[in-house]
This record gives structure tokens, sequence and C-alpha cells, in this order.
């Protein structure tokens, strides 16, 4: 199993580049004669003087005839050095000569213009080109002929032409040489435009490399998950990358999200701005995880991203309000819940995921967990969308608190866009996101493959407690607690982007999210029981002008099905039904 260590030192600077030794001695050099200084040839000698000891009369002769010694030889390297110096000055003012005018428009471009660029960027402007502006119409033909051009074709702009360069001639030489003819307005690159696709971080995951994130971090990609990078390009486009600004509450067991005593922060949470924490388990404002999962999920919704470090988050430019309501074995009661909710409301939050569930067969109408649901209604009165796990219990119900009135409920998927064999489904799901694990059994899915072995979530997160320093990738999270934070993840995409206005409520959320979803199956009819209205996509969601697809005709009982797989994963936390006596709450963590 990887592990990390939090990463707890600073930046190291280093003021000199790397470069040769011999590169290094003539920089050194140069600068030394332009302050006036000893050259750094002369260091050793200098040095020695320096450091060696003298005592007495007989000890400064010699130090003064070996300082005599050594100015001598300073001035001989000096004058050579000078020399050099001279020269490299001479090549540096005719290079500086020729270069084109240091106007506004060329300095702005003078990475790209002067010298190659670097490799890792597109080309900026088309070689052998160059687009002229004129001042007199009647003189364009006359001009483009006597300034060299080897062709010309009109350019769309009124009074101009492209100029094809003649063989050897480069652009800036073309510029330069041109600003000076008579009659000519303007003289400027034809710059390249290019397409602003998808953002792909650098995040390594264990590959060690750069993008490494892809081959594991399977739920965010267009093809099987949530359609990330599209949304992360168009909130860049919005400059409210990664859903900048918004606040994002995690009620659960906690987050690693700073160093106190012996908790650490996780290494790949330093970038991820945390406000207004709060522990209602041990009543102290530092919910320090003591399980994993809430690590984990806070990291689905924000970890750091495109910095070297593990894998990415969703909404990376959101901030997190860790509210603790579970404790270290996953478990939570009613009032406390309830607590956390208006916790969050009060102090900001905009949207709040409630990765927990209250058993079915403990906890089966909205009667029994009154205090959870006026918070939830709380939450709605004051714009907060609220989020919630469907239950990992196999059965055709919700589970609460996301079958309340005003919660988003989310079921699992796995990577074969099936339903999850452990997810819960039922009338009234709004939206599956991905859990990971293996498919259910569903004949008339045809992406449904029960017999395959199918990956986990990842995410970082404590590789294990109690050791609150050793961070990694666990290989077995699956549930619906995986699926519920991409789509609170996805809310705060939406709300940050403006696309449906800058306040949006719950409900406008609700119903883009709807909109925008990916049909599943997907020849079936939009909503139905096992998927309800579709696997969430951010990318769409935050799309400026989406238009949804045409609605195919469905197939014969093609949306038909509910699992009867044997296996099942993780639970929750709970409160006593109705008979006085609290039943034990089950643990919600995979």
């Amino acid at each position: 199993m990887a592990s990390a260590r939090p990463r707890l030192g600073g930046l190291a600077v280093s003021i000199m580049p790397k470069s040769s030794p011999r590169r290094r001695l003539l920089l050194a050099g140069l600068l030394a004669a332009a302050l006036g200084a000893p050259a750094l040839g002369d260091a050793p000698v200098a040095g020695a003087l320096a450091r060696a000891p003298s005592h007495g009369p007989a000890g400064q002769a010699a130090g003064a005839e070996s300082a005599r010694a050594t100015v001598a030889a300073g001035r001989l390297k000096e004058g050579r050095l000078r020399a050099f110096q001279e020269g490299r000055l001479r090549a540096f003012q005719e290079e500086r000569r020729l270069r084109p005018p240091a106007d506004r428009l060329l300095r702005l471009q003078a990475g790209r213009l002067v010298g190659r660029a670097p490799r890792s960027q597109p080309p900026a402007y088309v070689p052998g080109e160059v687009i002229v502006g004129y001042t007199h119409a009647a003189e364009v033909t006359a001009d483009a002929l006597r300034v060299g051009a080897r062709r010309w074709t009109p350019a769309p702009a009124p009074d101009s032409r492209l100029l094809r360069l003649p063989r050897g001639e480069s652009v800036p030489e073309a510029i330069a040489r041109l600003r000076r003819e008579p009659g000519i307005a303007y003289a400027l690159p034809n710059y390249i435009a290019h397409a602003t696709g998808e953002f792909i971080p650098n995040d390594p995951g264990r590959a060690h490399r750069r993008g490494g994130w892809e081959r594991m971090q399977w739920n965010l990609l267009a093809a099987d998950g949530i359609n990330a990078p599209q949304a992360w390009a168009n909130l860049r486009a919005d400059h409210r990358a990664g859903g900048r600004g918004v606040v994002v509450a995690v009620l659960d067991t906690g987050v690693a999200y700073r160093n106190w005593k012996g908790f650490h922060r996780s290494p790949d949470l330093w970038r991820t701005r945390f406000v207004h924490p709060y522990d209602f388990i041990a009543h102290n404002r530092f919910p320090l995880d003591r399980n994993g999962h809430g690590t984990f999920v806070a990291s689905e919704i924000a970890e750091s991203t495109n910095n070297g470090i593990g894998l990415t988050g969703i909404a990376y430019g959101a901030s997190i309000m860790p509210v603790r309501v579970l404790d270290a074995s996953g478990e939570g009661d009613e009032t406390t819940i309830a607590r956390g909710i208006r916790y969050a409301v009060r102090h900001g939050a905009q949207v709040i995921n409630l990765s927990l569930e209250f058993l079915p067969s403990q906890v089966s109408s909205a009667a029994e967990i009154p205090q959870i649901v006026s918070a939830i209604a709380y939450a709605n009165n004051h714009g907060v969308t609220v989020v919630g796990a469907a239950g990992n219990d196999q059965t055709n119900e919700i589970a609460y608190p996301a079958r309340a009135p005003g919660v988003i409920s989310v079921g699992a998927t796995t990577s074969d866009r099936c339903l999850a064999d452990y997810s819960n489904g039922g009338p009234g799901l709004d939206l599956v996101a991905p859990g990971g694990g293996d498919d259910a059994i569903l004949p008339q899915d045809p992406d449904c493959h029960p017999d395959r072995n199918l990956p986990s979530i990842y995410q970082m997160t404590l590789a294990d407690p109690p050791h609150w320093a050793r961070f990694g990738y666990p290989g077995y999270y699956i549930g619906t607690s995986m699926s519920a934070p991409e789509v609170s993840a996805t809310v705060a995409l939406v709300i940050a982007s403006g696309v449906i206005g800058h306040h949006p409520s719950p409900e406008a959320i609700l119903s883009r999210l709807e909109l925008t979803a990916t049909q599943l199956p997907p020849m079936g009819p939009k909503p139905n029981p096992t998927y309800g209205y579709g696997l969430v996509n951010a990318g769409a969601a935050t799309e400026r002008g989406f238009v949804p697809p045409p609605t195919p005709s469905p197939a014969p009982g093609a949306a038909a099905g509910t699992t009867t797989s044997t296996t099942t994963t993780t639970s929750s936390t709970t409160s006593g039904p109705t008979t006085g006596q609290p039943a034990p709450p089950t643990v919600l963590v995979p």
C-alpha cells in the first residue's frame, strides 16, 4: 500500500541556475567585473590568504608579499577577462541593434518573437508571413512590391495585405524593416490561436509521471465518469478555476486538514483552503479525522490539483468546511448531524455533503428523524444545496437522509457505467455517480457485466489509522459515499461558473444536473428507478449554451432491473427509529 508523509518544509530556492562549471565561472566573472571586484578565478588565492594565520612581522611581510603577487596575477587575469567581455559586449550591442522596435505589442510577445520558443509552447505565429496595414489604399500594391514581399494576398481588414516573406528573412526582421517604410500603418505577425481544450492537471498518482492521475481516477474522465476535465476548462474560461469562491461543508469523520498534536495534514491538501472547522464529537475547533473516510470525501471534492503531488480534486478551487459529526468508527446520531447541518448553514456553506446513511431497516420515514429533516429544510430555505448518499444496502429504497425532501440523492455506478452491485436505487433517485466496485446483475442493461473485477475509487487519505502521518491510496473505498462528493463538487462548479446565475437555488441546481446528466442506460427512459436522471456530467453542467441531446426511443424493457447481487459494502449512522431504544449505528465507511 502506497503511503506518504506530509511535507513540512518550505521551498528550496537556488539563486544560481543549473549550468556547467565553466558557464558559472564565466557568469561570476562578468558580474565581478561589473562590480569592480576580483574575478572568480582569483578566489582560490585570495581565500588561501584570508585563511592563513599571520603572527608577527615576518608573517605580516610574507602576507604582504603574497598579497602583491595575488594583485599582479589578478590584474593580468582582469586584463584578459576585460578583453573577452568587450568582445561579448560588442556582439550584444550588435544583436540589440538588429532587434525590432520594442513597442508595446512586441514587448507583449517578446518571448515568442525573439529566439526559439520553449518546446512545450505551441507556435505563436505563422512563419514567413506578416500582416501589413497601409495608410493609403492606392499605394497598397506598389508598397507590397516595394517592401520585397515574395507574394501577397488580401487580408480581411480594409487597406491591408498578408505578405509572404522572401526565404531567409525572419518575421521579426521583416516587421522591423516594414515599420521603417513610409505609408505603413502597422506590421504584425500572423498570430495563431489555439483551441481552449480540456485542462489536464500534472498530478502523478502512483505512476510518478506527469498526468498519471488519469490511470487511477477513471471516475473523473469523460468515458466512464463525470467528465471533470471539460468542466475544469469551462471554469478556467470563466476565470473561476476549480470552483474558486464556493464553500462546501463536509459532514463526516473529520478531515486531515492541519497539523495539531499528533495529527498531520494530508500531503495533498496543502493548497486546499479550509474555513470554519468544528468538531461536534470532541466539541472543539479541531475536527481532525480519526478514520480516513472524511479526508477521502473532502479530497474528492477539493484535493489540491496541478501541484505535482498525489491525485486531483474535482472542485479544487473550492473551500472545504470540515464538520465532524461521525466518530472514529464512523458512527453518529441524529441530533449531532442536525447540529452540524445548521452550523454549516450559519457559517456560509453553499453546499453540504452527507456521505452517511441510516439503514432502511431502522429508519424508514422522515418522521423518524425530524431533527435532520428540519435542518435540511433550514438549509434549503437559506439557499444551500444538500447532497446525500443513497446508501449501500442493495435495495430499491433510498436511505435517509438522502431520501428526505430537499436532498439530492445519489446512487453509485461502476467503470462499466452500470449500477454498482451494492447501490440503493428506486423511485425518487435523482442521479448516479461513480462509486466503484463491481456491476449489479441487470440482464437488460448491455453495459453491465457482473463477472468482471472492476476498480475502486482512489483518493489520498489516511492509510493506516491511528498512524496519523501515514497517507496513501487505499484500494477498498467503494460506495455511494464516494458518489455523493462527486455530485457536491459538480454543484460547486455550477455555482462558481454562473451558468444558471450567480446565486442559483437548490431547485435550479438540481434541474441543471438532471438536464445535463448522461442518460443511463443509453436507450432507456429518463428518469428511471435504477439510474434516476442519469450519470452526473460536470462538463455539460458547466457548459454555457448547453443543448441536451434528443431523447432516444426506449428499447423494450431497457430500464428494467434491480440488483440481485449478494455482495454488500459499508453502511451508516443511525439513531433509534421509534421504539425509544436507540439501535446501534453501523459504519458507512467502506
